[in-house]
């Protein structure tokens, strides 16, 4: 039976609810809106757009063209706003890297105009949901009503809705709905993980002695993505923060006397970066001269805070602001200890000091980013479960296994930050690793929960530590949340359980929409014959890389496919003329009208 909701709190009706501003949560909201449902968008923040909209300006893939859909209409924006607003031949426009590479504000400008454009959406700011029980409304294994508050007006409101979607980066209302979850590392024997467990590695190189490979409740660290400048006309200087703990950066003092770092350097461009501020962060160039600061991982002492933030994923939101204060503090910290400590190095301060946050950014935030990189919290548990095994070859050169319920493909490394702080003796924090992947294939299952009927989970995915850490990546939110809003739109129509929707019907819109469900390396979502390709490389009918769609097909290649397709159905072709792009073209009529 239902809790009884609050008496005189408004209840506002959408066929779709979505709790979390993320990118995930932007890109379920298009896609709901798209296919005709009323929407709710909630964020806790005044601004939307997650961690793109605060400081992670570089985009985190592999592979360009892996990942298609809402995202690549995403980078496409990007890159239009860069040359309208200085030209084809700019430096902005080349620095931009085709809209992979911008400025924390354009983002979030970028989803705000796409937001925009669907009137079916409505984008509720200063909404927080606290993932307890009491705040869900559930009858019959469904979600009926969840209560928010709005911090503006201090009151409870109510959200009605028929399909709910879970966007939020710690996995709060599916907690809250009483989704089980996983929480910390499973050890290395679960699932034949190699990277799973307890780990000490030196970067790119060896595993280290210490390591255990046994599970614990540890979470990988959080950090803040800096936008940080050295143009003297937008650059505002560090100033020493309220809080400043000059104890915890003294270990950088002995480090640079003594070159320790965790991995081999013995790159030129290195050697440069490590000589001043890239000896703590790891600097990636955005247009007009800003930079994506992140945490340095070839050194033992960065903008990353683990062990601090292992409560986060479970925690409340008082003790979630005490912690993104406190990491805000100890960022600062580092960079004002670098810039003006008496213990380091003049030449070392003197080249630190080059740099300040960049003026232009988070104007109303002191230019500081407004949200924690939370790269993990809650995992959800699904209906699959992604492990490392998914984003790994089944043999030397071949694709990682091929999902026939695939909703997008990817491609990030395995790649998690640390866990723990430095240890004596240890050749790098513990957790740190990165172990290069192949483009994969998503299945629809690991968003979908066992039991309640309409709630999807399109970030905080069902997951081991390993396996999630390639998917946290925001391209594959954007995609996966493209993925909740359209099947979203298909349970409301069908009016049914969203694990039972028509996978075919989802995988044809999110194609339609140039989503990349199987990732070809010779085949542009605008190719002819893209949605052929996307059905016949899911069956298992194209199992290479290549597709060689423009040469033509040999008579024994057609008689094949007709045999394994062709549902004893033949048509003419032209052997030496019709294309193998041609002929899939056909042969996908046969099956889709069979």
């Amino acid at each position: 039976m239902p809790r009884r909701p609050p008496p005189k709190a408004e209840v506002r009706l959408f066929d779709v609810v979505i709790v979390g501003g993320t990118p995930g949560g932007v890109m379920a909201a298009i896609a709901a809106a798209r296919e005709g449902a009323e929407v709710a968008l909630l964020e806790r923040m005044e601004h939307i757009g997650g961690l793109p909209a605060n400081g992670l300006g570089a985009s985190d893939i592999v592979t360009r063209g892996a990942t298609g859909g809402l995202f690549l209409e995403f980078v496409r924006r990007n890159k239009n706003y860069y040359v309208k607003h200085y030209g084809v031949d700019s430096p902005q426009v080349r620095d931009c890297s085709d809209g992979y590479h911008f400025e924390p504000s354009v983002a979030e400008a970028t989803f705000e105009s796409m937001l925009a454009e669907h009137p079916r959406i409505q984008v509720f700011r200063k909404r927080q949901f606290d993932a307890a029980p009491a705040k869900v409304y559930l009858a019959n294994g469904a979600i009926r009503l969840i209560e928010v508050l709005n911090l503006a007006m201090g009151l409870s409101e109510l959200f009605q809705a028929r399909v709910f979607i879970d966007a939020t980066y710690e996995g709060d209302l599916s907690a809250a709905a009483g989704v089980p979850c996983r929480l910390g590392r499973e050890s290395q024997w679960d699932l034949n993980e190699s990277m799973a467990g307890q780990l000490y590695k030196v970067w790119g190189g060896e595993i280290g002695p210490g390591t255990t490979g046994m599970g614990d409740n540890a979470i990988q660290a959080y950090n803040y993505r800096l936008a940080l400048t050295k143009t003297p006309t937008n650059r505002v200087a560090i100033a020493q923060p309220p809080v400043y703990f000059r104890d915890e950066y003294l270990s950088l003092v002995d480090d640079l006397k003594s070159n320790r770092v965790t991995g081999p350097i013995g790159v030129p461009r290195l050697e440069l970066e490590f000589a001043g501020v890239g000896r703590i962060v790891n600097l990636a160039k955005l247009p007009n001269g800003k930079y994506d600061a992140n945490n340095q991982h070839a050194v033992f002492l960065s903008t990353d805070l683990p062990e601090e933030n292992w409560a986060w994923p479970t925690a409340s939101w008082i003790w979630r602001d005490q912690y993104a204060q406190r990491l805000r503090n100890y960022t600062l910290g580092l960079l004002w200890f670098c810039q003006q400590d008496p213990a380091l190095p003049e030449d070392f301060k003197a080249r630190c000091r080059e740099w300040g946050l960049a003026k232009d950014e988070y104007v109303d935030n002191a230019h500081f980013p407004r949200q924690v990189y939370v790269r993990e919290g809650r995992r959800m548990e699904g209906e699959y479960l992604f492990a490392a095994r998914d984003a790994l070859p089944v043999k030397p050169n071949g694709r990682p296994p091929v999902h026939r319920n695939s909703i997008t493909a990817s491609h990030y490394p395995l790649d998690s930050h640390a866990v723990r702080k430095r240890e004596p003796g240890r050749v790098h924090l513990d957790g740190f690793f990165s172990l290069g992947s192949q483009p994969y294939t998503v299945p629809y299952g690991v968003m979908v929960p066992k039991k309640v009927t309409n709630l999807l989970m399109p970030v905080p995915v069902s997951g081991t530590h390993v396996g999630f850490s390639t998917l946290r990546m925001e391209p594959c939110w954007m995609a996966l949340g493209e993925a909740a809003g359209v099947a979203a739109s298909l349970a409301l129509r069908n009016r049914c359980p969203v694990k039972n929707i028509n996978l075919q019907k989802l995988q044809d819109v999110l194609v339609r929409q140039k989503g990349v469900l199987i990732y070809f390396r010779d085949v542009t979502v605008d190719h002819p014959s893209f949605a052929a390709v996307q059905h016949f490389g899911l069956t298992g009918l194209l199992p290479d890389w290549e597709a060689k769609l423009d040469e033509p097909v040999s008579p024994a290649q057609a008689a094949a496919w007709l045999r394994a397709e062709g549902h004893g159905k033949t048509f003419e072709y032209f052997p030496g003329k019709t294309t193998r792009g041609e002929f899939l073209m056909k042969l996908y009529r046969i099956v889709r009208t069979n």
